[in-house]
């Protein structure tokens, strides 16, 4: 992982680079839902990766919301992925966010010839460190100078100290609005409503849970993260996973 500017720091999680420099693709990995959103930008002339059963050549914005991806990177492929804090994308995408949500975008198709660009020159950077400089520029040109929503920036914050366990009317109530004003306001900014964003947010809880203790029986992990009972718990793992949670713990290909 590489060091962020501080004016990014706010909105983006992590950047990293992925090479895959084995003489053959990768094995096919399950990635999992985490509201966040994410940019590839491919720095080679190999088609990045096959998400699902679309081969994907250039550069993409991931948008994975609540249902995994199976994905395969390509032999000679070479990208630097951006993790977006959920709700922060929008800033720097300027589109609403459930137009894209559980989908793969084009770069191309959101900015344009400037997707381009950036492929160029980061094709004939120097090396990674170069390159992490370069997208962060390219993103602050990006970064709008509108103001944070208030109300959704309150929300995101209550649910990541609540660990997902607080209820849509709290949120309601406390920030003043109706629930159909909060829905409209996720979806714009963060791709979900509000219900699905906490839902989501619960199981990546419990994904913390069975890391965190991995001696606890799968019925002790449900009830610490927050589930009524072992149905809902189980829904929720074959919605995010495909499978149930006992399968996901014996599953070297699902990453979490």
């Amino acid at each position: 992982m590489y060091d962020i500017i501080p004016s990014l720091q706010p909105y983006i999680k992590l950047i990293c680079t992925m090479d895959c420099d084995e003489g053959t693709d990768t094995s096919h990995v399950r990635v999992l839902p985490d509201t966040c959103v994410e940019l590839f930008v491919n720095y080679t002339s190999t088609p990045i990766a096959i998400i699902g059963d679309e081969l994907h050549k250039r550069s993409i914005i991931s948008f994975r919301m609540s249902r995994p991806m199976d994905i395969q990177m390509r032999k000679g492929a070479g990208c630097l992925a951006v993790c977006f804090y959920p709700g922060m994308a929008y800033k720097f995408f300027h589109l609403p966010m459930q137009m894209l949500t559980d989908t793969n975008a084009a770069l191309s198709d959101v900015w344009n010839n400037l997707a381009e660009e950036i492929e160029d020159k980061m094709a004939s950077a120097r090396n990674n460190d170069t390159r992490v400089f370069m997208v962060q520029h390219y993103l602050l040109r990006q970064l709008t100078r509108a103001k944070n929503d208030l109300q959704v920036a309150y929300c995101l914050q209550q649910v990541q100290s609540a660990a997902g366990l607080i209820s849509v009317s709290k949120l309601t109530n406390d920030t003043g609005i109706s629930q159909r004003h909060l829905s409209r306001k996720f979806q714009q900014y963060i791709g979900l409503s509000p219900k699905e964003y906490l839902r989501v947010s619960r199981f990546i809880q419990s994904l913390t849970h069975l890391k965190k203790h991995p001696v606890l029986s799968l019925t002790e992990i449900a009830c610490k993260s927050g589930y009524y009972d072992q149905a809902h718990f189980n829904r929720d793992y074959k919605t995010y996973t495909g499978g149930t949670p006992s399968e996901l713990v014996h599953a070297p290909h699902i990453l979490y």
